[in-house]
């Protein structure tokens, strides 16, 4: 008798394993499943592409179960878990606001084991459908290969806006930089070409052309933009660059200003002009409130140790000393003139530095990356994400979403509800994109990597992301477009003062 219930187990636990249906008969497991990416306990956009994932735990068979508390769901046989786009958007949009379920059963020998469930909350408002970056391997030997990509959030469509190869031939290599948007829209937009056919391409309601921004009373064309949100006007930093690259520190290269100021392009007159010029400070990364009214940037007083103007050499030297404050100033729409400065976060007073501010399309919080010192965040380990409540002035470090490695490029989408930044948390040397859901009290929750299709995807992609932006619809100009504008003659701003 025995050996015949023995036989109608087996019978029963091989014809389970052989359907997509979930053990009857298991054991509990009081621990939750390994998994990789990481997507337990988070919170998740009902219109976010599926959360591909790898089961790393070991064991003769996999069985999950996604579901809602009202929905069958969908149950996927299989170690590597790959989610079938219409069933997830179906399961997901018909559960807003309520909790997503993922049952993960493994099979050793003959016995199932079933952990803990994984909990994720499905938040009711959207992402937007689009991001753009910058894709950049992490080597200076081959930085001619880059190029800007488009993809859809919804799912794992992604495509060149422009790759910098098609123009790069040897020596005579091309950088691409700094795609920007005006109010999370593609009808205007801009981006940098360095070097080879070098000027800024500036698409204005959907048409496309060449400037070349360098004026004789400027230290350089544009560098860091930022779009006016109603306005025919980009404001840009001005910036005399320099690298050092070092052998002893973790820290390899460091990216340093010996000079910096900021202009502002006015894009239907084909004008240059000083925002607020001032040779004591060096002023970078501006970016417009949400109303026009205010530039915010980061500015830096650091004065040289020895007697005379400041250099690169002195800048070189003695950069762990250089820090950056949050500054803004006024700005009226009507007249295109700007106001008084002021200083909204003294960094600097508390031995640290702070670069990167972007202000919530709400007008309510300021994010911003601190670190120990510099302004290119991007290669410093110290760098935190960091939130300021703009009534209160209350700051405080985003725990919830830093890590021990870098935190540095973030945006906001365009409901405010979702952070999009970049992060080395994974391996220390390549830059992921992380979104992370941010409520309505101001609190951030735990950040995800960025779905793809394959789940290993990041452990065989050796490139970098670089400046994550949201767009609320696709960028509809081709890669064509823009290699045969970047071919073009550029059109020579003019400075006026």
């Amino acid at each position: 008798m025995r050996i015949f219930l023995h036989c109608l187990l087996l019978l029963f636990l091989m014809l389970v394993s052989c359907t997509n249906q979930v053990p009857e008969v298991f054991t509990p497991v009081n621990k939750a499943a390994k998994i990789y990416p990481d997507y337990h306990s988070i919170t998740i956009p009902y219109n976010i592409a599926p959360l591909n994932f790898r089961i790393n735990e070991d064991a003769d068979d996999y069985i999950t179960k996604i579901y809602s508390f009202k929905e069958k769901g969908m149950i996927i046989k299989g170690k590597i878990i790959q989610i079938e786009i219409k069933e997830w958007k179906k399961l997901l949009d018909e559960n807003k606001g309520q909790t997503l379920y993922i049952d993960i059963y493994i099979r050793k020998a003959k016995v199932w084991y079933k952990f803990l469930p994984m909990k994720n909350f499905i938040a009711s408002e959207p992402i937007d459908g689009f991001i753009s970056y910058r894709l950049i391997e992490p080597s200076y030997v081959t930085y001619e290969v880059m190029s800007i990509n488009q993809r859809n959030l919804t799912n794992f469509d992604e495509r060149e806006i422009y790759n910098n190869f098609s123009l790069s031939s040897g020596d005579k290599g091309q950088c691409i930089n700094c795609h920007s948007f005006q109010n999370y829209r593609t009808s205007n937009m801009q981006m940098h070409v360095r070097e080879r056919l070098g000027g800024t391409v500036i698409v204005n309601d959907g048409k496309m052309e060449k400037v070349n921004l360098k004026t004789d009373s400027t230290v350089s064309a544009g560098v860091y933009p930022s779009w006016h949100p109603t306005e025919k006007l980009i404001a840009y930093s001005v910036n005399s660059i320099g690298q050092d690259f070092h052998t002893k520190s973790n820290e390899k290269v460091e990216v340093l200003d010996s000079e910096s100021q900021l202009i502002l392009y006015d894009i239907v007159k084909n004008e240059v002009s000083y925002i607020a010029k001032d040779k004591s400070s060096m002023q970078t990364f501006p970016y417009w409130s949400p109303d026009g009214k205010s530039l915010y940037f980061a500015s830096s007083s650091y004065k040289p140790k020895e007697k005379g103007d400041r250099g690169y050499t002195d800048i070189a030297l003695n950069y762990k000393a250089i820090k950056y404050d949050i500054l803004r100033i006024p700005f009226d729409i009507k007249t295109h003139r700007f106001g008084k400065q002021e200083t909204v976060f003294n960094a600097s007073a508390i031995g640290k530095s702070a670069t990167f501010p972007r202000v919530s399309p709400d007008g309510k919080y300021l994010l911003f990356t601190m670190g120990d010192y510099g302004n290119f965040h991007i290669w410093h380990k110290s760098s935190d994400l960091y939130l300021m409540n703009l009534q209160s002035g209350d700051v405080r470090n985003l725990k919830e979403l830093n890590s021990a490695d870098v935190e540095s490029y973030h945006s906001w989408s365009s409901n405010g509800r979702w952070i999009i930044f970049s992060t080395r948390r994974d391996d220390g040397s390549y830059t992921r994109l992380y979104i992370a859901y941010f409520d309505k009290k101001g609190q951030a929750h735990k950040p995800f990597i960025l779905p793809q299709k394959n789940p290993d995807f990041y452990k065989q992609f050796f490139k970098s992301y670089n400046i994550p932006e949201f767009t609320i619809e696709p960028v509809r100009l081709t890669s064509m477009d823009f290699l045969n504008t970047i071919k073009e003659n550029p059109k020579i701003a003019k400075f006026v003062k």
